[in-house]
């Protein structure tokens, strides 16, 4: 497996736009300082190389405060709309695999464990909705439980109306507004 590494023109680039994007939102993460979001990163190159995948994909990542572990920081992508290079996904690699024709280009799940990230739970998608407004026009896949996998379905998020909704497809379905958030521990 090839190693999970940017280039250190790279990693500066990344630490200065997640940066900049800390300073302009510290109504997402109030108590937390970059200082320890950077001491988390650079002792992490794999989550390095993961919020450089969620960046390079429109997730725009952000430190959100989700009440996790006391030293743990937590990466939400915080883009206005599902990450553009993430749409057009069905829900996982079983259900990519069932679709007899015109199958998408990949799937959620699988994408995310490929970028080091897990897809956001219902709850983490409500407490993201707490610090914005996310989703207006797109949609994003979640964690769907198990009970609801088996009998083929998936559930995904969007927020219409100024509320968060919560919906059910086929797991096999994809579209262009909906993609999926990933979240990032570290």
């Amino acid at each position: 497996m090839a190693q999970k590494k940017i280039s250190a023109q790279a990693k500066k680039e990344l630490i200065d736009v997640l940066r900049k994007r800390f300073e302009k939102n510290m109504h997402r993460h109030p108590g937390i300082s970059w200082d320890n979001v950077l001491k988390a990163i650079e002792k992490n190159p794999t989550a390095l190389w993961s919020l450089d995948q969620m960046e390079s994909s429109g997730g725009e990542p952000d430190v959100v405060s989700f009440g996790g572990k006391k030293n743990e920081i937590v990466f939400a992508d915080c883009s206005a709309e599902s990450p553009k290079e993430r749409r057009s996904l069905c829900y996982d690699r079983s259900a990519w695999e069932s679709r007899k024709e015109n199958k998408p280009s990949g799937d959620a799940v699988s994408l995310a464990e490929e970028m080091g990230i897990s897809l956001l739970s219902e709850a983490e998608y409500r407490q993201l909705q707490q610090l914005g407004e996310f989703d207006l026009k797109t949609s994003s896949w979640i964690q769907t439980p198990e009970k609801i996998r088996k009998l083929g379905g998936a559930l995904f998020c969007d927020r219409r109306f100024d509320t968060v909704f919560v919906y059910h497809n086929g797991a096999e379905s994809y579209y262009a507004a909906r993609g999926f958030r990933g979240l990032l521990k570290i």
